[in-house]
């Protein structure tokens, strides 16, 4: 089919583009037409500086009186300067923009679009974007796309390469007309269309629900059909009763909360019991998940078989893999695990391959190169995923798929069928994870250890960030440490006006902090040895402020960390900030998380203000399907939960509720999808297996 072709078959696109595509993971054409806005700018008609409100993105138009100075300060270019609209003048900064030096000179006149800051000496902007009056005016009257970028690429290109290939490559509609007409849904190239260059915000609308619609749609039926081979299966792992666990358990310097211990029992019960366990644990930051699943691989280790536990990060199994090292020499558990992850060295991992093959290991921890090719498992009995939401369906079937051969079987050409346990610290309402994880059975751990003292919140606008520094460089001075997270990497082009981003942060907190405070950052486009060193020096407290994207989010563990900071914290949504918060509060001080609202919308710290009132996941996570809507569709997508391309399950809960009950009705008529109306479904899900069944990225 001509969408998995390559970007590079699109006029225009070389290997220079085709490479920084590829950092965003695109690499078809399909790739590319999903890759969907991550927001959409309306250029609306130049203000005042006294019509501007605090926080809120505008254009003004300046004349300049006096060429900017430029100066070096540290690694960092700033240029400043005074422009005037006729009736009041702004104080303007640029920082590491040198290329603006031969523009704004004086009497030059521009429109500059930004945030005006409002304090006592006078107006102030901060790396407005610069316009002329022709270039503005092109803008004005539409919604223009904004997608997440990459250095060296802008935002035109992006958007250029999404129009020829609309152009060159036609969608066949595949769902029949009578799901068309109940739903009153657009055809599917038109949405595609629409998605990415929409009339107006109305279109949009019909446009997105079409394409969440086909996400859920063929996201559930890839569930249902798991569910269906699922329950037919004996477990080729037959597991007893070992006295390992027991002794474990007895032996931990702390008791199993009570949810623990039914949760862990439930386990248990599935591994002793026959069938093939697939088991979902759900539990909130902190509940304590990672012992249980450690009990169900020592359960695994016991009866003869290996077990294989895959995080969606490296540092997220690292840590892993340390804290299973460590447990195994305390208590001298029968453990021989391994840690295998894309970095590991060529020669390295094929030590570890021989190793898995041999049966000389008998734990794998590992990001998804626990599912490559070239593994080849001798007796899979157990296959953990951490952190659900981040894996595919197909993900997590093609390691339960590397089951090795079955327990008597080892001549044969049969493969086994591991158990499958599936954990998440991310807070699902009960009704959507029995819909999304269908073919699991759902076990929640919804109690915390009483020890530890609740995080206190804060939701605060931008004009509080002094005070926050202030405050950290206090804690920091207490012995302590802080993540500031911020949902940008580096600076794009317009579309990333007003999101701070950790490159540029980074620096200007090194300027900002007293100069013996560390300040480092952190993000996923760093190689995987920079994201560890950087890992472990804070986790040393060599580091004492570490300005990081939500690559920080899961697992992370450093109890002397007591202040979480989310810049933009509007931009996430609340399920996602709770996770954040998740990363504070391990330790024995008290822990603070200040959220700072950088939009100034009352709706926007409304919102956040459920952060303040509780600390307990799944209440936030009802709250947040409450209080999503159609007047959330614009701006970042904010679930930070099943990480669909476009579909969010709080904002369309209701639309997944009907999916699924679609989907249902529709199988239990033609379950094979023989019937002549269901063949464009069928050839659909043939023709794209590789994506219907993962729409959830690593």
């Amino acid at each position: 089919m001509k969408y998995f072709e390559d970007i590079k078959a699109l006029k225009g696109i070389g290997d220079k583009t085709a490479n920084l595509f590829h950092k965003l993971s695109v690499y078809t054409v399909e790739d590319l037409l999903e890759y969907y806005p991550r927001s959409y700018q309306s250029f609306q008609p130049p203000v005042k500086l006294s019509q501007a409100k605090a926080d809120e993105i505008v254009t003004v138009e300046l004349g300049i009186g006096t060429a900017f100075k430029w100066k070096k300060a540290r690694n960092m270019s700033i240029g400043t300067g005074q422009g005037n609209d006729g009736t009041d003048q702004v104080s303007i900064t640029y920082f590491n923009m040198p290329y603006l030096k031969g523009k704004l000179t004086a009497g030059s006149r521009y429109l500059f679009r930004g945030k005006v800051r409002r304090e006592k000496n006078g107006y102030h902007m901060d790396q407005p974007v610069l316009y002329t009056y022709e270039e503005y005016q092109q803008k004005m009257g539409q919604l223009w796309p904004c997608y997440p970028l990459t250095k060296g690429l802008p935002n035109s290109t992006v958007m250029k390469a999404v129009q020829k290939a609309l152009l060159d490559y036609g969608t066949e509609d595949y769902l029949p007309t009578d799901i068309l007409k109940e739903y009153e849904l657009m055809p599917l190239l038109e949405a595609r269309w629409q998605i990415h260059f929409p009339k107006n915000q109305e279109i949009l609308v019909e446009a997105r629900k079409r394409l969440v619609f086909d996400e859920f749609f063929l996201f559930l039926i890839s569930v249902r059909k798991m569910k269906e081979y699922n329950e037919a299966a004996n477990t080729d792992y037959p597991m007893i009763e070992t006295a390992w666990p027991g002794r474990l358990i007895d032996s931990l310097p702390y008791r199993l909360t009570k949810a623990q211990q039914r949760v862990w029992d439930e386990v248990r019960r599935d591994l002793v019991g026959g069938k093939c366990m697939n088991r979902l644990v759900q539990g909130d930051v902190g509940s304590g998940k990672t012992i249980l699943a450690f009990l169900a691989l020592l359960l695994t280790v016991s009866n003869g078989y290996q077990g294989a536990l895959m995080a969606p990060t490296e540092i997220l199994a690292a840590q892993h893999f340390e804290q299973l090292f460590a447990m195994t020499k305390q208590y001298g558990l029968p453990f021989k695990p391994v840690l295998l992850t894309g970095s590991s060295g060529v020669s390295a991992k094929r030590e570890i391959y021989r190793q898995i093959k041999d049966g000389e290991v008998n734990v794998i921890i590992g990001t998804h190169a626990l599912i490559q090719e070239k593994v080849t498992y001798q007796k899979l009995g157990l296959v953990i995923t951490d952190e659900q939401h981040r894996f595919g369906v197909r993900q997590r079937e093609i390691l339960n798929e590397k089951g090795g051969y079955a327990h008597g079987q080892e001549h044969s050409h049969v493969r086994g069928h591991s158990h499958v346990l599936v954990m998440s610290a991310t807070p699902i309402p009960r009704t959507l994870a029995i819909i999304l994880y269908g073919d699991l059975h759902l076990s929640v751990v919804d109690e915390l250890p009483a020890d530890r003292l609740p995080v206190k919140n804060c939701v605060v606008g931008t004009s509080y960030r002094q005070k926050a520094y202030e405050f950290i460089s206090g804690q920091v001075r207490a012995g302590h440490q802080a993540y500031i997270i911020c949902p940008m990497v580096e600076a794009g082009e317009e579309e990333t006006e007003g999101l701070e981003n950790v490159t540029d942060y980074g620096e200007m907190l090194k300027n900002t902090l007293p100069a013996d405070i560390c300040v480092e950052i952190l993000h996923g486009k760093m190689k995987a040895a920079d994201k560890k060193r950087v890992m472990d020096a804070f986790a040393e407290g060599h580091i004492h402020v570490l300005v990081s994207t939500t690559v920080i989010e899961v697992g992370i563990n450093v109890p002397n960390a007591t202040v979480m900071m989310v810049e933009n914290a509007e931009r996430f949504g609340l399920a996602q900030l709770h996770q954040l918060r998740g990363r504070i509060g391990r330790g024995n001080a008290q822990s603070y998380c200040i959220f700072i609202n950088g939009s100034g919308q009352e709706h926007a710290t409304d919102r956040l203000s459920v952060l303040n009132r509780s600390n307990d996941g799944f209440f936030i996570a009802q709250e947040d399907l409450k209080l999503r809507g159609p007047g959330d569709l614009f701006g970042i997508r904010q679930s930070g939960v099943m990480d669909f391309k476009i579909a969010d399950i709080f904002k369309d809960s209701g639309l997944l509720s009907k999916v699924s009950q679609t989907v249902d009705a529709l199988l239990t008529e033609d379950k094979d999808l023989a019937l002549q109306k269901h063949e464009g479904i069928k050839r659909y899900l043939e023709e794209n297996t590789g994506n219907f069944v993962d729409f959830r990225s690593i």
